[in-house]
């Protein structure tokens, strides 16, 4: 596989009409410095996106899934990546939530996920996680940090 091309899972926990969001603060070099992103990470050899999911949320969180629902494909085109991403989503989860080492983690009423410093194509999906019950498929494309085209299952998406 090339260096250029990656493979990430994202999951954001949901409890009381809240998502569980990490504001990450701690890591250098970080693209998404002072963003508030789900949890997750990059599939390692041998994994599934499950078993990376369910790796990165204990890692990240101290929390077990017990269950995630595979919610879309998010791709990304940022400058000369291109990251493939299985998106989920889960409201079954046991354990205590521990400090995490790449940020802040805190729950964020639904609402207001919004307001919070994001990707500009996060509140795409964001939308799409409240509107759709179905799997969805979402290309973002950006130049640097800024959004400059999306498509959703295959169709160009107006940005303004």
């Amino acid at each position: 596989m090339s260096d250029r091309i990656h493979v990430t899972t994202l999951c954001y926990l949901e409890k009381d009409n809240q998502y569980l969001m990490l504001h990450r603060t701690k890591k250098e070099h970080d693209i998404n410095k002072d963003k508030f992103i789900g949890v997750g990470g990059h599939v390692e050899h041998g994994e599934s996106p499950e078993d990376c999911i369910r790796r990165e949320v204990l890692e990240e969180t101290g929390l077990h899934l017990q269950s995630m629902r595979l919610r879309g494909l998010l791709t990304f085109v940022i400058d000369e990546i291109d990251e493939f991403t299985f998106l989920y989503t889960s409201d079954g989860f046991l354990g205590e939530q521990k400090e995490c080492d790449e940020g802040e983690l805190v729950w964020v009423d639904k609402d207001c996920v919004k307001d919070l410093p994001l990707w500009e194509g996060d509140k795409i999906f964001f939308r799409l996680l409240e509107e759709r019950e179905d799997f969805f498929s979402l290309k973002l494309h950006y130049v640097k940090d800024k959004l400059v085209a999306a498509a959703l299952d295959g169709e160009t998406l107006d940005l303004l």
